[in-house]
């Protein structure tokens, strides 16, 4: 006799989860395209796609630096309380710069007091400014963590002064967070080995990523608010600084749903990140520099590239202080880092492509610069 064997149902995807389907983002992907052909020479319908578009491209890509450790070693907890607090948090942020800048929700990093913007928001724009967070998106779904700054910022600036800036204070960062990185990895390793060792943690320390991952949120939505906010106007009426904080709030919650979504695995292949105690520790080294950067100047930086040299700079630090012998975990360290840089490096040619094919300035300073004008 023939046993039957029931077959089990598969239970139907939710709407996030089909969003997150190859064919469904593909879709997406075309359809972005096409209305951006067809409505790019109309400003107020051009600034909402790009808008749009920018906001769930960013903050998708740049999770892995400022939300990445936080999610990473949260796993076990409902997506929905970390979607409240750090939601809560970005619209308590932004409405602080829109109150007391007068409608600037990006702390200065587009437009100062003087009503002065190396970034100014254009009469008409073209079609490349609304491919910039399209490729922004494709580049996430690939997982390369590419500066949103210089690929959104870039194709605005009014001269080529505008992206060297940000590249100067972004390599900076870079070192600067490396080199911060390493010190406090390596020196402090085998205390850091002894007092982490144990599986069982302390609620303190619970209570202490919240809190700095909550302040490392709120800094960077002081440095890279302005890659989303700059397809609007320079200072926003009520009704923009609504639909500004609902898109981004509600994005945030999509985020939170799919844990990170694919980039996350750039955080999570990193060595115990997972362990609350040191994503804490990481993240107020990273809290610290952004602070350090953010008053030093309002030149918008790429928090990307400080992020990576700070991973990175764990990486190497880690792996020359363990006792083991053999180049194995030195020479996938390397890997690593080599393969980060170089995809932050593509994303940087990337937004100078870009904003040369906007502003012939821009393309004439890099034909000279490589010798070609």
């Amino acid at each position: 006799m023939k046993m039957k064997y029931k077959k089990k149902s598969i239970p139907p995807l939710s709407l996030i989860e089909k969003f997150s389907n190859e064919k469904i983002f593909l879709v997406i992907i075309s359809t972005i395209f096409i209305f951006s052909a067809l409505f790019y020479n109309q400003p107020q319908v051009a600034m909402w796609i790009g808008f749009l578009t920018a906001a769930y491209a960013t903050v998708s890509n740049d999770s892995i630096q400022s939300l990445g450790t936080f999610i990473e070693s949260n796993k076990h907890r409902k997506w929905y309380t970390l979607w409240l607090y750090i939601g809560i948090i970005f619209l308590v942020t932004i409405s602080i710069s829109w109150f007391t800048l007068n409608g600037d929700v990006t702390y200065g990093r587009l437009i100062n007091a003087e009503e002065v913007s190396k970034y100014p928001h254009p009469e008409n724009f073209s079609f490349f400014m609304l491919m910039a967070p399209l490729v922004l998106l494709i580049l996430t779904r690939l997982r390369m963590p590419v500066s949103t700054t210089f690929l959104m910022l870039s194709v605005f600036s009014s001269s080529s002064s505008g992206i060297t800036s940000m590249i100067t204070k972004s390599l900076s960062g870079y070192v600067i967070a490396f080199v911060f990185s390493v010190l406090i990895w390596f020196f402090g390793y085998n205390y850091i080995r002894r007092k982490f060792k144990g599986r069982k943690v302390h609620p303190s320390w619970m209570v202490a990523q919240w809190i700095v991952s909550g302040i490392l949120w709120s800094v960077w939505v002081m440095q890279d608010g302005a890659n989303v906010a700059v397809f609007l106007p320079r200072r926003l009426d009520g009704f923009q600084f609504v639909i500004f904080g609902l898109v981004i709030f509600l994005g945030l919650g999509i985020l939170f749903y799919l844990r990170g979504d694919r980039i996350q695995k750039v955080v999570s292949e990193k060595s115990r990140v997972s362990d609350v105690r040191a994503a804490t520790l990481i993240d107020f080294s990273y809290a610290l520099i952004l602070i350090y950067k953010l008053f030093i100047s309002t030149v918008p930086m790429s928090t990307t590239w400080v992020f990576l040299g700070l991973i990175g700079g764990r990486e190497i630090a880690i792996n020359l202080a363990r006792l083991k012998k053999g180049k194995k975990h030195k020479n996938k360290a390397l890997k690593m880092i080599a393969k980060d840089f170089s995809f932050a490096f593509i994303g940087l040619i990337i937004s100078v492509a870009l904003a040369a094919t906007v502003n012939p300035a821009i393309k004439n300073d890099v034909l000279s610069f490589i010798g070609l004008n």
